[in-house]
């Protein structure tokens, strides 16, 4: 497209004076035309009239210059508007080209002259073809400048990316509104940017790669190192088995001696009371016949050793598994328990609990009742004390149990670590507490006395 430029050259400043002149002399020779003249006067007039023709040479060669000058400016601009490196096209509102210049008739593949009075809808894909419509329709709406990327076709059907950006004109009175638009091919931008994101791809999945690697050759070392660790638990394994066997070598000790104990108690107590019992009905029998007035105080005494006997069984009881650890609660047996306690070994026992307790389910309240008389039997046994202090307390999430004596201390830590020799009622408190899912704590401190905890879920 031609650049159109309406130039109005002004008449240069000597030509206007000459002008005036003229005129001036004119009127002067039509106000004494009748006059004669004389030769000096034409002379002068002649004079004038050469002059006035050097000038309009002069002025001639000027306008020609200017002439030139613009037409080779119009030449530049024309030629920078036509070659520029996008395509440049005047658009009316309904999408018909009125003018383009030669880069925007080559993106489109045909002649500018073939591509003026088309619709340039025409030349987008089936797929930017709202956008398009859209997009005119913003810009003969709203004033400024406008931009968005479409698909367009070629002339042959070839499609290609383009970046679109459009501004209205304000067209005069009486004009079609128009709009400048500038199309640019941006298919090897696009290109561009898909490669780069192939790139970026290829380096994630590059970096994905390497940390395989390395989580490979990690596992190989893990791997490596395996062989050592599972030698290490082969021999864990099989000195916690040795240990076990240790274990229940203990367990079947203890309940050796405890069967011993039981049976030297059932001797010792009540098969004494017993064979009292059948003394003194044998003396009944003979008292009945001969002696009707000493049969009472006999039958007191029998009664007497009967409630002796009944009282140790229910002792036998309570150590085994007291009844009214289920029928009363933890509470009212712990008392009962520490009352007795106190009472056969001169132990001064403080006892304090939060009643929340009994809410705890039947194995539960059985952990804790056996952790404070195995507790307990520990201190009469080894401690030497004279006080303790059992207590339970609410702890969050949890119920907490505490044995506290002012005797001797004891290594604790020691014990309980300790692979054999360790006492089997510390190991058992543990393994009792740990089976409902809680956890045994041992202090003791010369000094200090010891003291036994053990905490509980609760709730």
């Amino acid at each position: 497209m031609a650049l159109k430029m309406k130039t109005k050259p002004s008449r240069p400043a000597p030509a206007a004076g000459l002008r005036r002149q003229a005129e001036t002399r004119w009127r002067e020779q039509q106000a004494g035309r009748a006059a004669p003249r004389s030769d000096a006067d034409t002379q002068r007039l002649l004079h004038e009239l050469e002059v006035h023709q050097i000038e309009l040479e002069m002025q001639n060669a000027e306008l020609e210059r200017a002439r030139v000058d613009v037409e080779a400016a119009l030449e530049k601009y024309t030629e920078l508007y036509d070659f520029a490196p996008v395509g440049y096209f005047s658009i009316d509102r309904q999408g018909l080209i009125q003018e383009v210049n030669l880069t925007g008739a080559s993106l489109l593949g045909l002649a500018r002259s073939q591509l003026l009075q088309r619709r340039l809808q025409g030349f987008v894909a089936a797929a930017s073809s709202p956008l398009i419509d859209a997009f005119l329709q913003t810009v003969f709406t709203k004033s400024g400048k406008h931009a968005c990327e479409a698909m367009l076709l070629t002339a042959a059907g070839t499609a290609f990316w383009a970046d679109l950006q459009a501004s209205s004109v304000a067209a005069p009175r009486g004009e079609r509104p128009w709009c400048r638009l500038a199309i640019a091919d941006i298919a090897a931008l696009k290109r561009g940017v898909e490669a780069q994101r192939r790139v970026e791809s290829l380096a994630a999945a590059n970096q994905e790669a390497n940390r395989e690697i390395a989580r490979r050759r990690a596992v190989e070392a893990s791997l490596k190192a395996s062989e050592q660790t599972q030698r290490e638990l082969v021999a864990e394994a099989h000195e916690m088995q040795a240990q076990l066997r240790r274990l229940t070598h203990q367990i079947i000790l203890a309940q050796e001696e405890e069967r011993k104990l039981i049976s030297r108690q059932l001797h010792d107590e009540i098969a004494q009371v017993l064979a009292g019992i059948c003394v003194q009905l044998a003396t009944l029998k003979e008292t009945a016949a001969t002696d009707p007035r000493g049969l009472r105080p006999r039958i007191e005494k029998t009664r007497r050793l009967v409630e002796q006997s009944i009282e140790v069984v229910h002792r036998f009881a309570r150590n085994l598994r007291p009844a009214m650890l289920d029928d009363l609660g933890l509470i009212p047996t712990l008392r009962a328990y520490l009352k007795e306690l106190a009472g056969r070994k001169g132990l001064r026992i403080h006892f304090s609990a939060f009643t929340g307790v009994e809410a705890l389910d039947s194995a539960k309240r059985t952990v804790v009742y056996r952790v404070a008389q195995e507790a307990l039997t520990n201190v009469v046994r080894h401690a030497n004390a004279r006080h303790a202090t059992v207590r339970i307390l609410k702890i969050p999430g949890a119920i907490r149990l505490e044995v506290h004596d002012d005797g001797k201390s004891f290594p604790a830590a020691r014990l309980l670590a300790a692979r054999q020799g360790g006492r089997l009622g510390l190991v058992g408190m543990r393994e009792r507490v740990e089976m409902v899912g809680g956890r045994f704590i041992i202090a003791s401190a010369p000094g200090e006395g010891t003291t036994v905890t053990a905490e509980v879920p609760f709730g």
